[in-house]
């Protein structure tokens, strides 16, 4: 990899890495929501989105590779060009047979509840991708989204987190009515079906692992901005418990969670919540001029619980990891950076914004950890760190 940006504190805004980190290039002025994926030729893929602002509609899917521990990644190339849509969400894996699969979101400005899920596919580890193609179709009345790869089950069922952006006549999108969903293939991504997740209001990016045994967890970001939830499956994905608050924090954030080659977890989160706040924004898109109407279509839909709304604006640091080594029971993590997160604004080109956010985490043939991030909505940091490390943290 090229040689590594030594931790350093040189603003007070800026906070200090722990760790060594490669920049990942990018012709964008935004640069957003990474994911990893180590390929078949034993090369790290990354995708992300790019552009001038999420919601615009120059924001489109961009890859790259990093072809080995001691080599630079490559060039950022383009993946998607729909000047309609704003193209969000990219998640890279290869499903079982070896091709390799890129989906996303495509969504109108900041209107998440307009979204649906395209795809491309590479039979030669991204070198070359075949033509978009919609995975699944716009729904009336409600948006769908992804974040997080799907679970690969030995018995040959394909499990993928989804989430719903509902419309409510006469107001825009702005989160707190989502619910999550597992879309469920038993004949290799040619049909799916859905089953959702019950008593799931505003826990999204849901992310699953197996467990020792076949037991499945899942973990939710928090519309509420309160704790990381998490939820089970006894049966292979078909049915779900409620989601559940944990002792970790959240900050209306994503996280990401993948189990490593010795069964333990590992999770790349924001150790913050509302509680860290000291100012409110209005909704992820409040700086977007839209001049759509407000939806009329849409069934009308009760109140959230206790009648909550989203919470925009907690801060989007410090970025954390944490490890667990007895099944999601318990963490202990470490600050991979610090920095106050200001996150009032998205935009990139007056460097307003100082999120360190939306990470992606890996292990690699070689033990090694990957993390991907968001730093400061400008690019995307990538640092490579061991199990070790991240034991020698706090526990939760």
């Amino acid at each position: 990899m090229n040689p590594p940006t030594q931790p350093t504190e040189t603003h007070p805004t800026e906070g200090r890495m722990a760790l060594p980190f490669d920049t990942i290039p990018s012709p964008c002025v935004q640069n957003h929501a990474a994911n990893l994926m180590p390929l078949g030729d034993g090369s790290l893929g990354c995708v992300w989105f790019g552009g001038t602002q999420e919601g615009m509609g120059d924001i489109s899917v961009y890859f790259s590779r990093l072809p080995a521990a001691d080599q630079p990644w490559e060039a950022a190339v383009k993946l998607s060009d729909d000047p309609s849509r704003s193209e969000q969400n990219p998640i890279l894996f290869s499903v079982p047979g070896g091709a390799l699969w890129l989906i996303w979101t495509a969504q109108l400005s900041g209107n998440q509840d307009t979204a649906f899920v395209r795809r491309r596919i590479s039979h030669d580890h991204g070198r070359s991708w075949g033509p978009i193609e919609p995975l699944f179709e716009q729904q009336p009345g409600r948006g769908l989204f992804v974040r997080q790869p799907p679970l690969f089950l030995a018995g040959g069922d394909w499990l993928l987190p989804v989430f719903h952006c509902p419309t409510v006549a006469g107001q825009k999108w702005s989160g707190e009515r989502d619910t999550s969903g597992v879309r469920i293939s038993s004949d290799q991504g040619r049909s799916w079906r859905e089953v959702e997740v019950p008593d799931s209001v505003g826990c999204v990016h849901m992310g699953i692992v197996e467990l020792d045994g076949g037991r499945l967890l899942a973990l939710y970001r928090s519309r509420w901005a309160d704790h990381i939830h998490q939820s089970h499956s006894d049966d292979g994905g078909h049915s779900w418990s409620a989601p559940q608050p944990t002792a970790l924090p959240n900050n209306n954030s994503s996280i990401q969670v993948t189990r490593l080659h010795n069964g333990h977890l590992a999770l790349v989160y924001n150790h913050s919540s509302a509680e860290d706040a000291t100012q409110r924004r209005l909704s992820l898109y409040d700086e977007i001029e839209d001049e759509a109407p407000l939806p009329q279509a849409g069934q009308a839909l009760a109140a959230t619980p206790g009648g909550r709304a989203a919470f925009w604006g907690a801060p989007r640091a410090p970025m954390s990891i944490a490890i667990s080594v007895d099944q999601g029971a318990s963490w202990r993590w470490r600050h991979i950076e610090t920095g106050d997160g200001h996150c009032m604004s998205n935009n990139s080109r007056d460097r307003s914004n100082r999120e360190l956010s939306y990470p992606s985490v890996k292990q690699t043939a070689d033990g090694r950890i990957h993390v991907a991030y968001t730093h400061f909505r400008q690019n995307i940091r990538h640092v490579c760190l061991d199990e070790a490390w991240v034991l020698a943290g706090e526990p939760s």
